[in-house]
């Protein structure tokens, strides 16, 4: 993958990117949630993306979060169509003793939150993003090699052209460092359904 054709919604003000590796400092008060529970709307955090029509592919990277101590304080990857329509998923801070590995998914302008607690010394992971049509799959691993799944969804707006990638952001008073490596575009690593075969009567 070229980084160097990533490009930014909301430019953080620091930030490196070589050939292998992106660096994203988060600014404080970042963060992206539509509506649900909270009622507020936030919409601001930086995200860096591609851009494809393929139907079908997967995104891979490893995120690392060795700086992040406050909480709410994540990064990982996004699907960032508009602000009403996207998704992401990451490992969000909690405090001393665990953490949040979960996804948001938001259409039309309501965003849902899955999660599942992991212990807080973990400090990195990896992500694999798969699309088929307009229907994605997102899982996670320790190690990139075996991935679990975390969510299937369908986006309202995610047939055609989309845009993908990585965010970071602080939610609170905060600021931390997110590193980026073994970012690449493979061929659908999400399979075909061949199970059970539809009720025809629905």
């Amino acid at each position: 993958m070229d980084l160097q054709t990533l490009k930014w919604t909301r430019e953080p003000k620091e930030y490196h990117i070589d050939k292998d590796k992106v660096e994203i400092v988060t600014n404080p008060h970042t963060d992206l949630w539509q509506r649900t529970y909270y009622h507020f709307q936030n919409d601001n955090a930086p995200v860096l993306q591609m851009e494809t029509e393929e139907k079908y592919f997967s995104f891979v990277v490893k995120a690392e979060f060795m700086e992040s101590h406050h909480r709410f304080d994540q990064c990982g990857i996004v699907m960032y169509l508009d602000s009403e329509n996207w998704l992401k998923a990451s490992v969000e801070y909690e405090n001393e003793k665990y953490q949040h590995l979960g996804s948001v998914v938001t259409n039309q302008g309501y965003s849902d939150w899955a999660t599942t607690a992991i212990d807080a010394s973990v400090k990195s992971m990896w992500y694999r993003f798969s699309r088929r049509e307009d229907d994605y799959c997102v899982e996670s691993s320790t190690d990139g090699i075996h991935f679990q799944q975390m969510r299937i969804c369908h986006m309202q707006k995610g047939a055609g052209k989309i845009q993908f990638g990585i965010y970071a952001c602080s939610p609170e008073d905060s600021s931390f460092k997110a590193v980026f490596t073994n970012m690449a575009v493979t061929r659908c690593q999400w399979k075909a359904h061949n199970g059970q075969q539809p009720d025809k009567s629905i």
